[in-house]
Order: structure tokens, then sequence, then C-alpha cells
């Protein structure tokens, strides 16, 4: 009797384990760098319950302490801590500084985008080149001449300076460009014209909730930008008054101050500093891969 040969049943065996083992070396590398990047921030949360005394002796530990209440009092009532630090204000001021910061951003960058994928006209691909130009000069090389600028307008130690200028956003810009000319119909503009809506109309009703994910992912990046801007708030604001500081100069402060040295203090305000980015990005983050997604697509 003839054996009956199958051909593909190894081949595909074969296959499938590979594929298994791939999958199984991909979950793994995610996972490591998963906990990269979560432990500094574990380690910043255990070290807030540890006392200064924990934290210099014993050095790094994964096991919380039970020092919590106790440096936030400390932190809260120490006259010294007082002296350049109350949350409430810091709060205060690095929500209205990122808040009315990330709403202007966001809108006129979606405006941006809006009219380089919709209209055309002769300096199109000139105004974009120049936005990609901007993109590559630091925010250091243009801040002698910015604060020069902003002392003779006699907006130093004011928070124009700080709101403003960041309107002009030229990455945020570029994403949203991306994202509109890979998920936007420009057909619905036409319609929309024949049925006589206006041109802002249009972008405020239409475009505008098309592009909820790219905004969404969008304000949480200019968000924590802005939340995070020790640099340009350190130098607008000279003064150094405690009514003006945001929370994280407030931050540099008591890190800075010798007299209290207190490290379990110290990584509680740290700590603390961080929750309201946290609270917004976990608002948000129903949008993110979603956002990423169109924004990657090939045009």
């Amino acid at each position: 009797m003839s054996k009956k040969v199958v051909y593909g049943k190894s081949s595909e065996a074969s296959y499938t384990r590979n594929t298994r083992i791939k999958s199984a070396i991909i979950v793994i590398v995610l996972l490591l760098l998963t906990v990269i990047c979560l432990l500094p921030l574990y380690i910043l949360i255990i070290n807030s319950t540890r006392n200064v005394t924990q934290i210099t002796t014993e050095g790094v530990s994964l096991i919380p302490g039970s020092s919590l209440i106790r440096n936030i009092k400390e932190l809260l009532n120490n006259d010294l801590y007082a002296m350049v630090y109350d949350p409430l204000i810091g709060l205060r001021n690095s929500l209205f500084l990122a808040g009315s910061s990330t709403f202007l951003i966001v809108f006129f960058s979606a405006m941006t985008a809006y009219g380089l994928v919709v209209y055309d006209f002769k300096a199109k691909g000139i105004a974009f080149t120049f936005i990609l130009a901007v993109m590559m000069v630091p925010v250091q090389v243009t801040s002698t001449g910015f604060l020069q600028f902003m002392i003779q307008l006699d907006l130093e130690d004011t928070y124009w300076p700080l709101i403003i200028p960041g309107i002009a956003s030229p990455a945020i810009v570029f994403f949203m460009r991306q994202s509109l000319k890979s998920t936007f119909p420009l057909e619905i503009v036409e319609a929309a014209r024949i049925d006589g809506c206006g041109e802002f109309k249009t972008f405020i009703k239409i475009a505008i909730p098309m592009m909820k994910p790219a905004i969404a992912v969008q304000a949480i990046f200019a968000f924590i930008s802005k939340w995070n801007d020790y640099y340009t708030t350190s130098m607008i604001l000279i003064s150094g008054k405690l009514q003006q500081k945001t929370l994280p100069m407030m931050v540099s402060a008591v890190m800075s101050n010798d007299k209290t040295a207190d490290y379990g203090v110290n990584y509680t305000a740290i700590m603390l500093s961080i929750i309201p980015v946290c609270a917004v990005y976990l608002a948000l983050s129903k949008f993110i891969i979603a956002g990423v997604a169109l924004g990657g697509v090939k045009e």
C-alpha cells in the first residue's frame, strides 16, 4: 500500500512555533521596559513613605514605610517649608498656567493644521517647511532674546509670557496636520459649504469633533510640558514671590533648602506635585492609542 504524503504540516507547525517564540520574546521585552519605566516612580512613592534615617541608612527599598502622614504634616506645618512651599497656591498657579496654555495651544494648533490641510494657497509648502524648521530650534537658543523682548514690553514677572507665546507650537501643528491628512475627508468641507455653513463654523462644528483623539493626545503632552516647565517660569518670574510660584518651582525650593535636608519630606513634595498630572493623563488616556494610530497612518 502506498503511503499518503501530507505536505505543509511540518512547515506550518514550525511557523506557528516560531511565531509563539517571537511573541513571547516581545512580551518579555515589553514587560522589562514597563518595569524600567515604572520603577523610578514606584521608588519615589515608596521613599515618600519613609523617613530620612531609613532613606540615608538603608538605601533603596521596595517595601513601603510608615512615615507618609508624618512627612505630609512636616511639609505643611514646618515654618521652614512654609517660607517656600504652599501647595494650594502652587496648585492654583500651575493649573492656571498649564490649563490656559494647553487650551490655547491645542485650539490654535488645530486651526493651523486645519488651514494647511483644507486650503490651497501659494505659500502652503513654504509655511509647512518653516514649521518643520522651527521644530529643530531648541528653546534654550532663543531664551535670551525672548527674555530681553519681554523686559522691553514690561511683561517680566507676569504670566502673559508663559501663556501667549505657547500658542505657536510647531510640533503639535505637525502632529495634527498628519492626523487630519489621514483621517479627515475634504468632501465634508465641500458639503458644509454647499449647505451654507461658514468656514469657522465648519471648523468648530465638524473638524473639532473629528479631531478629538488627536486633540486629547496633544492636550496631554501640552499639559505635562507646561506643568513641568521650570526653565521658562523661573526665567520670567524673577521676583521670587511665593504667591506667583508654580508647584514645580516650590518643589525645587524645597529640594534646595539646606536647612531642611529631610529626604522623606522632599520625596513627598515631589509625589504630591505629580498627582494632578497623573489625573489628567488618566482622564484622557483612552484617546492615546487611537490618536497615535491615526497620526501614524501613512498618507
